[in-house]
């Protein structure tokens, strides 16, 4: 079993140092997103089982947000997994921009930065900006990963960028990702994700953060949902 290392809740890096990223991913993304969708997909699929419920709620055209819960950093492929007609855009934690290889694979595969610690309006902007070049875009509605083992609460951010935008929301839960960290040897944990009905609120500029956490409430409910439901399933 590996231990988790502290978390660090503030980058002190300045703002300017991520501007790169916000633009790589306003572009769009190239050869290195398809490259490592290849490389990592077929290990995903086999070491952790990955099961899909739903994909059929996911349309497969227009701007669209996912929202999935958050326990491992493995999430965003297992969400994506299945969904092959599409290309999944998502904002990562400031921090795990650094390392060259890994900056090199975000940077160009369309990963774009939330610097931790500081209210940051330009990944706001960008995740609008993708959303109005008509793709789509992962937001993890409890605004990071839990360590716990349990949902955690939501963050406004998700209410935010579904109102500014007017982008369908599709809820998804994940399940058998929590046990990623704390597998047995040569135990994998098996995953399963699932795809609830799309969810849609009429388009609001500038909406207060009572109703941004409302409106993220009402996307993150059909993930607790279907989560529980995943776990009792999974425990018969």
């Amino acid at each position: 079993m590996s231990e988790m290392k502290p978390q660090v809740y503030k980058d002190d890096r300045p703002a300017e140092y991520f501007d790169q990223f916000h633009e790589s991913a306003r572009k769009g993304v190239g050869w290195t997103y398809t490259f490592v969708r290849i490389l990592v997909s077929l290990p995903t699929l086999l070491i952790y089982r990955v099961r899909a419920i739903g994909t059929e709620n996911v349309p497969r055209s227009g701007a669209l947000i996912l929202a999935p819960n958050h326990f491992s950093q493995m999430d965003h492929f297992f969400v994506g997994l299945y969904l092959l007609r599409r290309k999944v855009r998502f904002m990562a934690k400031s921090q795990m921009f650094g390392p060259p290889v890994l900056t090199y694979i975000y940077k160009h595969g369309g990963v774009f930065p939330v610097r931790r610690g500081h209210h940051d309006e330009k990944a706001i902007e960008t995740a609008l900006t993708i959303l109005g070049q008509e793709e789509m875009l992962l937001v993890y509605a409890e605004g990071g990963r839990s360590r716990s083992g349990k949902l955690k609460e939501v963050k406004p951010g998700i209410g935010r960028i579904a109102l500014e935008s007017g982008a369908p929301v599709v809820p998804v839960a994940i399940q058998g990702s929590e046990k990623v960290r704390r597998w047995k040897r040569f135990r994998f944990p098996k995953v399963t994700v699932q795809f609830g009905e799309p969810l849609s609120f009429p388009s609001e500029q500038a909406p207060s953060r009572e109703r941004q956490l409302e409106v993220a409430n009402e996307i993150f409910a059909p993930v607790r949902e279907m989560y529980e439901g995943l776990a009792t399933r999974n425990e018969r």
